[in-house]
């Protein structure tokens, strides 16, 4: 077993994956039942005593804005948001703040509409935000939401903001806000009503053209965070490494199923359009959860400054990507090619992020690559730095991965926290965007 997967593996026994559960893990490596089929089989855990779903609509028809946990005191969020409160809360936050809300083209699979806010800075807006893409995650899109409320509230305010033990000034309120920014809550909206009606522990989307008639509960659905166009083809551009190492799939039983094509998703092509609306982006931030680490490009092989010619535009190179460590005898010997400068801004950059999270409620977060996870493609912060590399016209940007919380070892669904987690969740993730936006900031 090579580098990564130990990583990977050993990760598991201290705070499980990024994304996917020990289950899913074990399925894909060893072909054992996946989580929804044990679901279905005795068990000794539930979803009990988990954070529950939000009754009615707080925000009264986006009348009545939010307000996050780092902008008042003694706040307790007691329910995670519902499907109709997410989008109540963010035209809360458009009719209060007087923003920009906008409808994404695609319609989803099962009719949905996907819609984001747009924040204007003195450019831009230069930084892309957004959460919801794997189903499950629960609380990804609240503290997208609530963070965001936060920033506009002190700025109102003429406030500073506290994520528990981490305290920023009113002037880093208006630096945060100085890029412009543009904000996806629910970037799966067919995949969350799904896992909020079923409590099923469900990740992917509700594509059912891949359904295979005799089991469409298992074979419905595509993982979105693995359609995106950097090394979707992984058959023909990476290495032919075993499956106990690949974190994408082929199969539509896998949880990590990449589709039908590149962009095959309306929610992905969606996210595409989106970013081509912004021709100043710089920056993006993805949330997920639950594996408390900050994940920077690339996710199918490491990192390399010295040689240019070896990129994933090289197509001398194909059959040699994601071995990990390079295997000689075989003749697997790649590295992506990133220049010295953007690397050291996006390793710092994460870093800033995983310390800033560390001191909101001591809960200790890591920077790293993304393949030091395990090797994977077709993910969307992969995606963001890889439009500039086939399309010279569009600018550089780059993205990080937050996987914010720690797992629930005693919920069915290790994804669905307790209302204590939450709340953590949510100091993390709002000390952690804004190091994010400081440092982006800083950086330019």
């Amino acid at each position: 077993m090579r580098a990564t997967a130990f990583v990977c593996l050993l990760a598991q026994g201290l705070l499980a994956s990024a994304c996917l559960t020990e289950e899913e893990l074990r399925g894909f490596r060893h072909n054992l039942p996946i989580l929804h089929r044990r679901q279905r089989a005795q068990t000794n855990k539930t979803n009990d005593g988990t954070i529950p779903r939000g009754l009615g609509d707080r925000f009264k028809n986006g009348t009545v804005a939010p307000r996050g946990i780092g902008s008042q005191t003694g706040a307790n969020f007691t329910s995670f948001y519902s499907m109709d409160q997410i989008q109540s809360a963010t035209l809360g936050l458009v009719n209060e703040f007087n923003l920009t809300y906008f409808e994404l083209p695609l319609k989803t699979f099962e009719n949905r509409t996907m819609y984001g806010l747009k924040m204007p800075g003195k450019a831009g807006p230069t930084v892309l935000l957004q959460a919801g893409i794997h189903a499950r995650e629960r609380g990804g899109p609240d503290h997208l939401i609530n963070f965001v409320a936060d920033l506009l509230w002190a700025q109102r305010e003429g406030t500073g903001l506290v994520y528990g033990g981490m305290s920023y000034t009113a002037q880093d309120v208006l630096t945060a806000l100085s890029h412009g920014l543009v904000v996806l809550p629910l970037v799966n909206p067919d995949g969350v009503a799904f896992d909020h009606a079923t409590n099923g522990c469900w990740r992917k989307n509700r594509n059912p053209a891949s359904a295979r008639p005799n089991d469409t509960d298992a074979t419905t659905g595509v993982d979105l965070n693995r359609n995106f166009a950097s090394v979707w083809d992984f058959r023909k551009e990476m290495a032919p490494i075993s499956d106990d190492i690949l974190s994408v799939s082929d199969d539509p039983e896998s949880e990590v199923f990449h589709g039908t094509a590149p962009l095959s998703e309306p929610e992905a092509r969606n996210i595409d359009w989106v970013m081509d609306q912004m021709p100043d982006l710089r920056w993006m931030a993805d949330l997920h959860s639950h594996a408390t680490q900050i994940l920077y490009a690339w996710g199918h092989d490491t990192n390399q400054v010295r040689d240019p010619s070896m990129n994933l535009l090289n197509r001398s190179y194909d059959g040699k990507r994601g071995a990990v460590p390079d295997d000689l005898a075989k003749g697997y010997v790649y590295a992506e090619y990133i220049e010295q400068q953007r690397l050291d801004r996006i390793t710092i950059l994460s870093s800033r992020v995983a310390d800033g999270m560390l001191g909101a409620a001591g809960r200790s977060y890591t920077a790293q690559i993304s393949v030091g996870l395990y090797p994977t493609t077709g993910v969307v912060t992969d995606h963001v730095m890889y439009r500039s590399l086939v399309d010279s016209s569009k600018k550089t940007a780059d993205a990080i991965t937050i996987e914010f919380g720690q797992y629930n070892r005693d919920a069915l669904c290790s994804f669905y926290p307790t209302v204590p987690m939450h709340n953590f969740n949510m100091m993390d993730v709002g000390a952690g965007l804004m190091e994010f936006l400081l440092e982006a900031a800083r950086l330019g």
